[in-house]
């Protein structure tokens, strides 16, 4: 079932302490080369093999912030007060904490305003929630965030589509989430996850890893680094195995990160690679009537795809002079998805029953000979048709840049100047066969495929090429006019030329260019040396994506993510963010005590959203809906001591429209023409408004350490309810904990369990056509209730063991 030049710059990419100490020795897209930030603070002394002393020494606050164009290799860099936005950063040893592949589940438990939800029904398949804006893997989400990693932008070409199942998750050294900064190019409405990863510089030594436990879940992964003079190598291998607490949702996931570098005293190379191959049984939304009486139960299946990508990227690092560094990269990117969706159909039989008709009784169904196709079917037989597609791309792209550090009229500055240029060639296909669904609601092929059928709806194979070209020109400037105060401006061009070739007809051809400058402003000023206050303005715009691009006339709504149509063109999103707060530090007699509180105003122009169809169940198409906003607070306090840590953040996002405008639905609420009229005020649906966090860790004595962490999350409207009319998707508060024996210097046991108290939420709701499909779970009746939703995975118990050398 279906659901749904840069002139640059502010170093709006602050982060939270990173310590460079080497983690083996503490137990505890589309891409495109864009400039990324990180924190490096002072190097903390590190002996060989792990230490279980509790007073292990927590990582200092930062001191400077760097811009590079890939991994950390700059070592020259800004001062952290400087950061004219949030901080936001999530370090090795937190996303160890979380002792889980997903690098999504540390980032919820860290950043105020992240959230996760599982729309695909898959736990290694989420949607990445920052601020009302998305990253996701499921193809037609409209997405608001960039994702980069080593600096690459790892958005997908073909819809934007971010697949975090493909990034190994023991290989991160940090990941950062950016806000308030056009430098991250396309895509960065609400920010960008800049995500880097370890090398055999930063990591030495050797770890395997390995834990089992509810629903089948077995994982296991091994690292290892090593420094030889001037030269290292890293490793990671990942691999897992979990049956899921649904029906049909098996995962499998493999995984390689590897790198090779070379530093001398002015220079560093690296050469890395990863390649994954995962599949997935995505359970997607189940009606909350099924769900009632099976909290496993799933709706209308087959639901499988399969991830696998192959890359190589080269960055390297000159120090032409004391004060110019150049910087350079490359990389090249294979990608390829394959999925298959069983849903209902349009398909029906005739008004002559031993015919085949689509959306009524009168209108041909046609076969790929365009010939009407005869019934083939017994007579009270639930038609259905599983929806075949196949996404293959392969991208190459570059960047170059230079950085100068000389003072300006005696002040201290620092300038940088640089271009990014990728180019993604995709070839996306799609098929639908039709079949039977049965009372387990898995789709039966027939191997009758459809043709192009329907008026104005057309059905059929579709076969597409399209090429993205993704430009840019930057630069940014920060300038100390004191000591306390500094201003950064600056601004990117960003260029994007999509060209779609349809490779049956001519009815998909289309060539599309997008052209922006983006500026920023901003500035901090230090109040005490304890205090520091930002505030900044910036601009950031996302291109349609070939899939918005084929799909956006209301008249002729597509199965989304698997037929397209000729449609007109899209306009351009563009975001205008502001940001203000304060963050401090204070050192008190049981330890460090950090804290933040800022808020934020983001305001969407020619937004774009996915509208389903009111005429077909998983039918859809896309459409600039005028201005939007998301504005909030974001509130968090911290406490690191040697044998406690504390953490307790709030995050308030009040998303709305700003204009009126009527949209089709399917909602309940829908008019007699299928629409609901949207009103300025009107909450965008799926973004809760409240999210609270907290946590903590303490070590019992030197070896045992314990810990939890809870998440509010407040009620959401259903996807769908636009209007505000249904009554809304209901909170829920979970609880988790997690222990950790230290038996000697290499062997750590580790426990954790999930969901403690086993309540039984959704993180997701849409709506569905009652009367597509028979309730076979209640004698066959028509379902009464149009809610569907994406239900969270109950109590569950996971025991591991690590060993370190």
């Amino acid at each position: 079932m279906r659901v749904r030049v840069l002139v640059v710059a502010s170093l709006s990419t602050g982060l939270l302490p990173v310590s460079e100490t080497v983690f083996a020795q503490s137990p505890p897209g589309e891409p495109q080369v864009l400039p990324p930030v990180v924190v490096s603070a002072p190097a903390t002394a590190s002996k060989r093999g792990p230490r279980r002393q509790a007073t292990q020494r927590v990582a200092e606050r930062p001191r400077t912030v760097y811009v590079y164009p890939t991994t950390p290799t700059s070592r020259s860099g800004i001062d952290v007060d400087k950061v004219t936005a949030s901080i936001n950063y999530v370090d090795a040893r937190a996303i160890e904490r979380a002792n889980s592949l997903n690098v999504t589940d540390a980032l919820q438990q860290q950043v105020p305003g992240i959230l996760i939800n599982e729309v695909a029904g898959n736990p290694f398949q989420p949607d990445l929630q920052f601020r009302g804006f998305v990253a996701s893997p499921v193809a037609g989400t409209p997405q608001g965030l960039a994702v980069y990693q080593n600096g690459v932008r790892i958005n997908e070409a073909f819809g934007d589509t971010v697949n975090w199942d493909l990034i190994p998750t023991a290989a991160i050294r940090s990941v950062s989430v950016v806000t308030n900064n056009p430098a991250f190019g396309l895509n960065a409405l609400g920010g960008a996850v800049n995500i880097q990863m370890k090398d055999g510089f930063n990591y030495q030594g050797a770890e395997l890893s390995t834990m089992g436990g509810s629903f089948g879940r077995i994982q296991g992964s091994a690292q290892w680094g090593k420094q030889v003079e001037g030269f290292a190598v890293y490793g990671a291998l990942e691999g897992l195995h979990d049956k899921g607490f649904r029906n049909f949702a098996t995962s499998d996931v493999r995984r390689f990160y590897g790198d090779v570098g070379y530093r001398s005293d002015s220079s560093e190379l690296h050469l890395n690679m990863g390649v994954a191959n995962n599949k997935f049984g995505a359970s997607a939304t189940v009606p909350v009537e099924l769900l009632q009486q099976n909290y496993g139960a799933t709706y209308t299946t087959p639901q499988t795809s399969n991830n696998r990508v192959g890359y190589l990227n080269f960055t390297g690092k000159v120090e032409a002079t004391p004060t110019w560094t150049v910087e350079a990269a490359a990389h090249l990117r294979f990608f390829r998805n394959k999925t298959q969706d069983g849903n209902p159909t349009g398909t029906q039989p005739c008004e002559d029953p031993t015919l085949l008709c689509f959306g009524n009784d009168d209108t041909p169904a046609n076969g790929l000979n365009g010939a009407q196709i005869a019934n083939p079917f017994a007579p009270g037989a639930v038609l259905g048709e599983n929806d075949r597609t196949s996404t293959r791309s392969t991208t190459v792209g570059g960047s170059l840049q230079a950085t100068n550090t000389d003072q300006l009229f005696g002040h201290n500055n620092r300038f940088v100047v640089g271009a990014s240029y990728s180019s993604s060639a995709s070839h996306f296909t799609a098929s639908a066969e039709l079949g039977t669904i049965g009372p387990d609601y898995v789709v039966t092929g027939s191997g009758i495929s459809l043709g192009q059928s329907g008026d104005p709806i057309a059905i059929g194979p579709v076969s597409l090429r399209t090429t993205n070209r993704y430009g840019g020109i930057y630069a940014l400037d920060t300038f100390d006019v004191t000591n306390a105060f500094s201003i950064t401006g600056g601004g990117r061009f960003n260029t994007a030329q999509i060209v779609l070739e349809d490779q049956i007809g001519t009815a998909l051809n289309g060539d599309h260019t997008f052209n922006r400058f983006n500026p920023i402003i901003g500035g901090t000023y230090k109040i005490t040396p304890e205090l520091t206050a930002y505030a900044g303005y910036s601009e950031a715009n996302r291109a349609p994506t070939p899939l918005e691009l084929g799909c956006a006339d209301p008249a002729n709504p597509c199965i989304v993510g698997a037929f397209l149509i000729s449609d007109p063109p899209l306009k351009q999103v563009v975001s205008h963010t502001i940001e203000a707060g304060l963050r401090g530090t204070k050192e008190l007699n049981v330890g460090t005590l950090g804290w933040k509180l800022g808020a934020f105003r983001a305001t969407n122009t020619d937004d774009i959203l996915a509208i389903p169809s009111p005429v077909l169940q998983g039918y859809g198409y896309f459409q600039n809906v005028g201005s939007t906003r998301r504005q909030g607070i974001e509130a968090e306090i911290t406490l690191r001591a040697p044998t406690l840590q504390l953490y307790a953040s709030y995050a308030f996002v009040d998303a709305r429209f700003l204009d009126p405008l009527a949209i089709g639905s399917n909602s309940p609420f829908k008019d007699d023409d299928g629409n609901v009229q949207i009103l300025p005020g009107n909450q965008i649906p799926a973004i809760p408004r409240h999210r609270v966090k907290a946590g903590f860790d303490y070590a019992l004595t030197d070896a045992f350490k314990v810990g939890a962490d809870a998440l509010f999350v407040s009620s959401q409207y259903f996807v769908g309810d636009d209007s505000n009319q249904a009554p809304k998707l209901e909170a829920y508060t979970v609880f988790n904990a997690h222990a950790s024996y230290q038996i000697d210097k290499s062997v750590q046991v580790f426990a954790r369990v999930d969901n403690i108290l086993d309540r039984r939420y959704s993180t997701y709701g849409t709506f569905f056509e009652t009367d597509s499909v028979p309730n076979f779970a209640n004698g066959g009746a028509q379902f009464t209730d149009a809610r569907s939703v994406s239900p969270a995975r109950p109590r569950a118990f996971y025991a591991g063991v690590k060993v370190r050398f």
